[in-house]
């Protein structure tokens, strides 16, 4: 079966959660915050919940791993 042909429903209202990207921030500790551009993600079209597919996910832990806590505030553009 096809990625494109399973259809992910909303658990918050049961729409149609769609492709898109976003930017989201992670807290790392108390006085860091890492922002994460260009992330994709699934967003639902009419509630706006959004949710990361499992392999986005592991990416993310991994470019989190590899920061440097000590900046309070740091973007990175997403790179799969």
């Amino acid at each position: 079966m096809n990625r494109e042909s399973v259809v992910m429903k909303c658990h918050v209202c049961g729409s149609v959660m769609k492709a898109a990207t976003s930017v989201l921030p992670f807290k790392l500790s108390d006085t860091s915050v890492v922002v994460l551009r260009d992330l994709p993600i699934l967003q639902c079209e009419n509630c706006n919940e959004y949710l990361l597919e499992d392999s986005v996910m592991a990416r993310v832990e991994e470019i989190l791993a590899s920061t440097n806590g000590d900046a309070e505030l740091a973007v990175i553009r997403f790179a799969a």
